[in-house]
């Protein structure tokens, strides 16, 4: 599948990981879709993926995921 990313966040957490959010575009059908990617830094700096999710770009969607993840986070 190619796609394209149109906007991307980073958070770092651990020694070396990191989530990347972001919001991609399916090529070349146009679709969005937002995606959290775990990955970790090589000795060099460079990004590396492991393992990602992605989710239709849906408000309700979002605004629901936000909210189970701060009622386990309690």
């Amino acid at each position: 599948m190619e796609y394209e990313t149109l906007v991307s966040e980073y958070l770092d957490y651990g020694r070396n990981k990191f989530l990347e959010i972001s919001k991609k575009r399916i090529l070349p059908d146009e679709t969005i879709f937002l995606n959290i990617s775990k990955g970790y830094y090589t000795p060099d700096g460079e990004r590396r993926y492991q393992r990602g999710v992605g989710f239709p770009n849906d408000k309700e969607f979002v605004n629901e995921l936000i909210k189970k993840l701060k009622e386990i986070s309690k």
